[in-house]
């Protein structure tokens, strides 16, 4: 039998035997649960639709997911209703950074808090035309990024970006 029976080793039977009932959470909540009122699924995941409510079941894809002081947001497309003939890059290119400063913001962040971006691009060759627009977002310097071009996008969207960012506020 041995004898050495540290406060390490009952520390970590006791929390085995916590786990084993299931009542870990209750005594240690984790700080992401403690930091959020909002409604959020037992991992401390909260999703969010546009607006910053929580999304039902029946949405499949949400725009915005809040977990462990991160927020993650969505690929965002221009989807734009003009004539063909008059879209460009740079319009496209501002729907889309309206639409994720948008998103971010309802998540708790701002564009100074945004980590990573993905952007996709339907020609390689609008890469000068977006980062010019895309550029003006991140007056204090800009997260990391990574543009690919695609064969296509949904929405006839000329330019789809997606971001991971920190939540910066409650």
């Amino acid at each position: 039998m041995n004898l050495n029976f540290s406060r390490r080793m009952f520390a970590l039977r006791f929390a085995s035997v916590l786990s084993a009932l299931g009542v870990t959470a209750a005594v240690l909540p984790t700080r992401a649960i403690a930091q959020s009122s909002a409604p959020q699924d037992a991992n401390g995941i909260r999703k969010l639709n546009g607006e910053g409510k929580p999304g039902s079941e029946k949405d499949i894809i949400m725009p915005v997911i809040v977990y462990n002081g991160l927020l993650y947001v969505s690929g965002q497309g221009a989807h734009d209703t003009r004539d063909q003939k008059e879209w460009t890059i740079e319009s496209h290119t501002s729907m889309v950074m309206e639409k994720v400063k948008k998103l971010v913001e309802v998540g708790g962040g701002s564009m100074d808090s945004v980590l990573q971006a993905n952007v996709f691009l339907v020609k390689i060759e609008h890469w000068d035309g977006m980062h010019k627009v895309f550029s003006t977002y991140f007056p204090h310097g800009g997260p990391a990024r990574t543009t690919v071009a695609v064969a296509a996008l949904p929405g006839d969207s000329l330019v789809e970006i997606n971001c991971i960012a920190a939540v910066t506020r409650k």
